[in-house]
């Protein structure tokens, strides 16, 4: 069906040529009429009839999509099943539809103003979407328009030839090399993330401390050293203005996301002259954010003139690619900053979570990692190879995966038909939404049996062999989408599955973990990532690096 736009201009049209023909053809007929008022009078009409098209005609009688699988429930007249971008945690309304209805791979379902949606269920329609048919499908323009507020044109906001153009000049800052080379960065970091942790608990009794804050000031520090090449050091300075904004922006609030769900229902414009404080302070933290990367890329350019080697960082791979103007370098370091630092940092805060809530995962990894390292310092000489032993525990990776599984960063993404296409053989319209669901099908008990909502690492691990899987008992890679696949998959996945070992593995070793409140029920909130609505509140008890899984708790 056209869209909006076209069909209010044609609508518009339409009624100028009917009023004039009425006006000067047929005056006998409407002898008191002005030209004025008949295009008013043909324009409501006409509007009317369109209206009474959109709503009722179209989606209950002429759309393609009509006699697809749908859900029985949840529909409301003009609303449609509309209210489901508004439940949470962000994605289990859409794991309940796959659970509800039976379907072949789609379910069709009514947006706003009966609008066609359909939600994505198994391997095979997933990988049309991402990878056969990647380029019929593009991000949905109001959620282009929202994000390039905080991230500008940078790789995650830019379609077809554009995109793929960047991807390339980027590819090599993520190659498996480059990431080896950074293990010896994350392990660093993390242990500095320890020495903070225990600095900070030295002064309170309880222990008790939000694991979220230190979480994004550890990964802000690494995708400062990999991808500006020089130490931010958030850890060391609470204060940190680049921490602040990112902390305002990401904060999970019930106004965040009324006001990103605003955007999906209003143009820009009406909600830029919306009275709504809101909107002042994302002007502001846009603005800090512009600023400070335009100041990391001047300084960045006059270090490069006096550098006796070539940095190997992000920002030095695209200045040295002659490929991207300042603005251009902005846009990604924007991009990089907020992707680079907001996935590793959700997940690893839920990694502290599940193996607060489940302690024998906890000892267990413990035991795996004082087995394998004996002096965790020693993981920091250059002869060392930290990434084949980190990557070589099982224990380990299966407790990152898992919780990646259970907890996606982006929980909720959709795609739109940009031309006529298919999924799966089924005709999908130009203009059409496709809802693509990590937090749905990662949990999806149909891909992953009836414990397929329930932490357990085991599912990772072979049985017979002892080692690590990679789709963890799961039939297919699409099973499990948290990086998404295809050409617009998440160019940074290695990258941070190699900082989450890091962080978890050096933090389980010095740390006990339990929640503060044993009987908290932590709320999945955020507007575009997944993250705890109150924070994240550990109990913890620091303890002495040891062998064989016993522990050694410190005075």
């Amino acid at each position: 069906m056209p869209t909006m736009e076209t069909n209010s201009f044609n609508v518009i049209l339409l009624s100028l040529a009917e009023s004039a023909i009425a006006f000067y053809l047929f005056p006998h007929v409407f002898p008191a009429g002005t030209l004025t008022s008949f295009f008013l009078i043909f324009s409501l009409v006409n509007f009317g009839v369109l209206g009474f098209y959109i709503l009722i005609i179209y989606p209950f009688f002429r759309s393609p999509l009509r006699h697809l699988p749908q859900p029985r429930r949840g529909f409301w007249p003009i609303i449609g099943h509309g209210l489901v971008m508004f439940k949470r945690p962000p994605g289990e309304a859409h794991l309940k539809m796959m659970k509800d209805v039976d379907n072949d791979g789609v379910i069709f379902f009514r947006g706003f103003f009966h609008t066609d949606r359909l939600l994505l269920t198994n391997p095979a329609t997933i990988a049309d979407v991402l990878v056969h048919r990647s380029y019929d499908f593009e991000k949905p323009q109001w959620v282009r328009t929202f994000l390039r507020q905080f991230l500008g044109d940078g790789l995650l906001m830019t379609e077809g030839d554009e995109h793929k153009h960047q991807r390339k000049q980027i590819m090599p800052a993520f190659s498996f090399r480059h990431i080896k080379e950074l293990y010896p960065v994350f392990w660093a970091k993390s242990i500095e993330l320890c020495e903070v942790t225990k600095a900070e608990l030295w002064d309170k009794p309880d222990k008790v401390l939000e694991i979220g804050h230190f979480s994004t000031q550890v990964t802000m520090d690494i995708i400062g050293l990999a991808g500006l090449g020089r130490d931010i050091g958030s850890l060391r300075n609470s204060d940190d203005e680049l921490i602040k904004n990112y902390e305002e922006i990401l904060e999970p609030t019930a106004e965040k996301a009324i006001y990103f769900v605003c955007h999906l229902l209003f143009p820009p414009s009406v909600m830029h002259a919306l009275p709504w404080k809101l909107n002042e302070r994302v002007k502001v933290t846009t603005s800090n954010l512009k600023r400070i990367c335009r100041e990391f890329v001047v300084e960045k350019k006059s270090r490069m003139k006096v550098e006796s080697q070539e940095s190997v960082d992000i920002l030095s791979i695209l200045i040295r690619s002659n490929t991207f103007s300042d603005d251009g370098l902005v846009d990604q370091l924007l991009t990089f900053l907020a992707a680079g630092h907001e996935t590793t940092s959700s997940a690893f805060t839920w990694a502290t979570h599940l193996l607060s809530i489940h302690p024998e995962a906890q000892a267990r990894l413990r035991t795996e990692l004082y087995e394998n390292i004996a002096d965790p310092k020693a993981l920091s000489e250059p002869s060392f190879d930290i990434a084949g032993l980190l990557e070589s525990l099982p224990y380990l990776n299966a407790v990152c995966n898992e919780t990646l599984r259970l907890y996606p960063t982006i929980p909720v993404s959709s795609r739109v038909a940009i031309r006529d296409t298919t999924i799966s053989g089924q005709f999908i319209p130009k203009g059409t939404q496709s809802f693509v669901v990590p937090w749905a099908m990662n949990r999806n008990p149909k891909l992953w049996g009836a414990d397929s909502e329930k932490f357990r690492p085991e599912r990772w691990i072979d049985a017979e062999t002892g080692r690590a899987t990679m789709n963890g008992g799961a039939d297919s890679n699409y099973s499990f989408l948290t990086f998404l696949h295809g050409p617009r998959s998440c160019i940074g996945e290695k990258f941070a599955r190699a900082e989450l070992r890091a962080l978890v593995a050096a933090f389980v070793g010095n740390f006990e973990m339990q929640m503060a409140n044993p009987d908290e029920k932590i709320k999945v909130g955020g507007t575009i990532t997944s993250k705890p609505v109150q924070g994240m509140r550990l109990r913890l008890t620091p303890v002495e690096w040891g062998s064989g899984g016993h522990m050694a708790k410190m005075g």
